[in-house]
C-alpha cells in the first residue's frame, strides 16, 4: 500500500486525543486522589479504577468488532463528539459537588470512548502507511503521544496549582481537557468516507454486525492464538500491566507523604513528576524499539522488556518498602522516580512490539477486534492488580510482599513466553 497523504491528519488526531487524555486523567486524579476535600483509602482508589476501566474491558472486544465493519472515519468522528459531551458533564458534576460514584461513572464513559478512539487509530494506521514503516511510525507516534499526554497532565496540574486544590480547580482542568476532543472532531471530519478502512468485502463483513459483536471476544482471541508472536506480545503486555497496577498504587500512597516536608516531592505535584519520568522512559523506548525489533525479533524484544522490568522492580522499587522517614524516605522517593522511568521504558518497549505484531501479523478485517482485546488485557490486568494490592497494602504504601509479588509476576511472564516459544517450535517441526 502506498503512503496516504492523510497520515499526518491521523497522527494529529491521536496526539490531540492523548493530550486530552493526559489532562483529563491528571485533573481527575486531582479531584479524587489528591483532593483535600475528599479522602480516599487504598480500597476506594481500587474501586475508582475498577469503575473507570472494568466495564469497558468487558464490552471492548465486542465493540472492537465494529471497527472491522463500520467506517472507521465515522467511528472516530462520533467517538470524539461523544467524548467532548461526556467531559462537559464531568466538569459540571465537579462544579455541582457531585459524589464520587456519579463522577466515576461519567469518567468511565470518557475513558471507554478514549480507548475506542485509540484502538480505531491503531487499526487504521496500516491503511495510510506502508508496512515497512509501521514499526518506526509506531515508535514516533508513541514518542510524541507520550509527550502530548505529559504536557496535558502538566497543564492540568498547573491549572489546579493556580486556582487551588479543590473541586472547582479540577472542574476547570477537566473542561479544558475537552479541547482535544473538539480538535479530534474537526480532524476526523476531514477524512473521506472509508479511507481508514475496513476493507470493503472483507471476510469480516460476511457475517452480520450483531453476530460479530456477540462473537467479538472469541474472534479476537482466536486471531491472537493463531499468531505466536502476537500471543507472546499479549503475555508480555499482561504481565507488565499487572505489576504496573501494583506499582501505581504504591506510588499514589507513597507520594501522598512528601519526603522531609518537601511538597514538591509529594501530592499531585509529586505524582505528576513521577508520570513525567515514566513518560521519559517511554520516549527512550520509542527510540530503542525500532532498533531492537529488527535485530532481536519481536518475541526476543518482549523478553528483553520483561527482563529489564524485573531488574527495575528488584533494584529500584524494593527500597520503598523499607524507608519511611528522614533521608531514607527521600532516597526512596528518588528511586521511585527512577523506577517510573525504567518501567516506562520496559513497558513501552513491550507495547510497541505488540503493536507491530498486531499490525503486521493480523488481517485488516480482524485487527480492530485484536486491538480491542489488547485494551481488555491492559485494563483487566491493571485493575485486578490494584484491587488485589489494595486488600493487603498498608496506608503508607510500603510492603515488601507486594514488591516481591510484582517481581514474581515478571518471572511468570517470562516462563509463559518460553512455553509459547516452544509452541512455535512445534509448529515449525510439523
Amino acid at each position: 500500500m502506498r503512503e496516504n497523504p492523510r497520515m499526518p491528519r491521523l497522527a494529529l488526531l491521536r496526539l490531540t486525543a492523548q493530550f486530552g487524555d493526559g489532562m483529563f486523567q491528571a485533573a481527575l486524579s486531582g479531584a479524587i486522589l489528591f483532593n483535600p476535600e475528599r479522602e480516599t483509602d487504598p480500597l476506594a482508589i481500587a474501586a475508582g479504577f475498577a469503575v473507570l476501566l472494568l466495564p469497558y474491558s468487558v464490552i471492548g472486544p465486542y465493540a472492537g468488532a465494529l471497527l472491522d465493519r463500520w467506517d472507521r472515519r465515522t467511528v472516530l468522528l462520533v467517538a470524539s463528539a461523544a467524548r467532548a459531551v461526556l467531559i462537559g458533564l464531568v466538569a459540571v458534576g465537579l462544579l455541582a459537588g457531585a459524589g464520587e460514584t456519579p463522577l466515576l461513572l461519567l469518567a468511565l464513559a470518557v475513558v471507554g470512548v478514549s480507548r475506542f478512539v485509540l484502538a480505531g487509530v491503531s487499526a487504521a494506521l496500516p491503511r495510510v502507511l506502508a508496512r515497512r514503516y509501521l514499526v518506526t511510525m509506531n515508535s514516533v507516534l508513541a514518542t510524541v503521544a507520550s509527550v502530548c499526554a505529559g504536557v496535558g497532565a502538566a497543564a492540568a496540574v498547573a491549572v489546579i496549582a493556580v486556582i487551588g486544590a479543590g473541586d472547582t480547580a479540577s472542574a476547570v482542568a477537566v473542561a479544558l481537557s475537552g479541547i482535544g476532543s473538539l480538535v479530534g472532531i474537526v480532524l476526523a471530519y476531514g477524512f473521506k468516507p472509508h479511507v481508514l478502512g475496513p476493507e470493503k468485502g472483507g471476510s469480516a463483513r460476511k457475517e452480520s454486525t450483531l453476530k460479530a459483536i456477540a462473537t467479538g471476544l472469541r474472534t479476537g482471541a482466536r486471531a491472537v492464538w493463531h499468531s505466536v508472536p502476537v500471543t507472546t506480545a499479549m503475555i508480555g503486555i499482561g504481565a507488565h500491566r499487572v505489576v504496573f497496577g501494583m506499582n501505581t498504587l504504591i506510588m499514589v500512597l507513597v507520594l501522598r507523604q512528601p519526603a522531609n516536608g518537601d511538597q514538591m516531592s509529594g501530592g499531585l505535584v509529586g505524582f505528576g513528576v513521577a508520570i513525567g519520568f515514566a513518560a521519559a522512559g517511554m520516549l527512550c523506548a520509542a527510540v530503542l524499539a525500532p532498533l531492537l525489533i529488527p535485530r532481536l525479533g519481536k518475541p526476543r524484544t518482549v523478553v528483553a522488556g520483561l527482563v529489564t522490568a524485573l531488574i527495575v522492580q528488584v533494584t529500584l522499587v524494593t527500597p520503598t518498602a523499607f524507608a519511611s522517614t528522614g533521608a531514607a524516605a527521600e532516597r526512596a522517593h528518588l528511586l521511585l522516580l527512577a523506577a517510573a522511568f525504567g518501567l516506562g521504558l520496559a513497558g513501552q518497549t513491550i507495547k510497541l512490539t505488540g503493536d507491530a505484531c498486531m499490525q503486521m501479523d493480523i488481517p485488516d478485517d480482524e485487527r480492530g477486534q485484536v486491538f480491542a482485546l489488547q485494551d481488555t488485557v491492559f485494563n483487566i490486568a491493571f485493575v485486578a492488580a490494584i484491587a488485589a494490592t489494595a486488600a493487603v497494602i498498608p496506608m503508607d504504601g510500603r510492603s515488601i510482599g507486594v514488591v516481591a509479588a510484582g517481581a514474581g509476576c515478571y518471572v511468570l511472564g517470562l516462563v509463559a513466553v518460553s512455553l509459547n516459544a516452544r509452541r512455535a517450535g512445534a509448529r515449525g517441526n510439523r
